[in-house]
């Protein structure tokens, strides 16, 4: 799915525009028992309460695609006889209203995922009336050709709030207050079937994550049965380890200086160009960078074969997940060094009396602990 795709639904998901009559949930201890499961009709609910609930099923379809929001890819074989899709399938196919789905499911999610606290699992079935886009990319509410019926589940962690003390207003006093149990933002959750090409595709989900360090291994395997990419933080760290190994002595600041700005000048022209689809960079297109910066045949060699084995054959990654596009950060055991990223060039390394050293073109006004400086020609002369 696209951003726009992914921003049509989130429009979508509004009590006065959906067509989700309830809204099931299950909430769940620490010692993965079901204290409570429930149907709340949507129609039934306070105004304020509702939209609490939409709130969160649309904080499900948040964040950075790639990062947050990772596509799931069913094989062939599962779509056309798997237990995991076939539930899901049934589970839309009833609307939820099916008893004996909703507790298999449940279970599935309890015994799989991974919670230190409690938490609350929200699914909602809808009905969208796809509208017909017109060339001028306008729509037309009144023609629509498909009907994009699709679960969304959110799983959501209940953090218990310290007692304090509260105002009543018809004592005009503040007196203790008992422990609330808050739902908080999502965690994790997912999209069923993908709505690719503004059309129903079976054959993909959406799985959301607010936590890019880690990964639900096992709720994915148990609810996909299939490989995700890594998480964004892992894939940034292999990324990083991968050119310090790979490359060795050839991995230069000029080296690293270089592929950092070959990848952010990727996404600003991906971001200019307005292109739909989520920019990708893959192994090739970094290879091309080590060898315009002179990395040797051999260096880029064992790139090539480490990559496979860190990211998987041939695999294509989001930029945004291996490098950081907003800072450029230099690190020693006592000097942390950050800068924007189209001045790197103002860094440079230098051996002077055969000492390393970093130097940093200091030109333009200078400030140390928010107090302007002035460097002497004296202290030129001591360097």
């Amino acid at each position: 799915m696209i951003d726009k795709e992914i921003g049509e639904i989130r429009r979508h998901l509004r009590r006065e525009r959906s067509n989700i009559t309830a809204i099931y949930g299950c909430y769940v201890n620490e010692n993965k028992e079901i204290i409570s499961s429930f149907r709340q009709s949507t129609g039934m609910m306070p105004e304020n309460e509702s939209d609490k609930y939409f709130a969160l099923l649309r904080r499900t379809l948040s964040g950075s695609i790639g990062k947050n929001l990772i596509d799931i890819t069913f094989k062939t074989s599962q779509v056309a006889d798997s237990p995991e899709h076939k539930l899901l399938m049934d589970l839309r196919k009833s609307q939820l209203k099916d008893e004996e789905l909703l507790n298999e499911f449940y279970q599935k999610v309890i015994q799989s995922v991974s919670m230190e606290e409690n938490y609350l699992i929200l699914l909602a079935c809808d009905s969208y009336d796809v509208p017909f886009k017109s060339k001028d990319d306008s729509y037309q509410k009144d023609q629509s050709d498909e009907t994009y019926t699709y679960l969304l589940c959110t799983l959501c962690p209940v953090k218990q709030t310290k007692a304090n003390l509260h105002y009543v207003p018809e004592e005009k006093l503040f007196h203790d207050g008992a422990m609330n149990q808050m739902v908080s933002a999502p965690a994790l959750g997912f999209l069923f079937p993908a709505f690719d090409n503004r059309s129903t595709n079976i054959y993909n989900a959406l799985y959301y994550t607010r936590d890019v360090k880690t990964a639900q291994e096992g709720f994915i395997e148990a609810i996909f049965n299939t490989a995700v990419p890594k998480p964004a933080a892992e894939q940034k760290k292999g990324f990083e380890a991968l050119l310090t190994t790979a490359l060795g002595e050839e991995c230069s600041l000029e080296v690293v200086q270089t592929v950092h700005d070959q990848i952010c000048q990727r996404i600003e022209m991906h971001k200019e160009a307005k292109v739909p689809d989520p920019l990708l960079i893959s192994k090739e297109d970094v290879k091309e960078v080590l060898q315009s910066c002179g990395v040797s045949e051999e260096s880029v060699s064992k790139f090539s074969v480490d990559y496979d084995e860190v990211f998987g054959f041939e695999a294509d990654l989001h930029p945004k997940n291996v490098i950081d596009n907003k800072h450029f950060e230099i690190k020693t055991p006592d000097v942390i060094i950050k800068c924007d990223p189209a001045r790197s060039d103002l860094i440079e390394t230098r051996i002077i009396g055969g000492v390393k050293y970093l130097l940093i073109c200091a030109d333009e006004d200078v400030e140390v602990n928010g107090v302007s400086i002035n460097i002497k020609e004296k202290e030129t002369a001591a360097v």
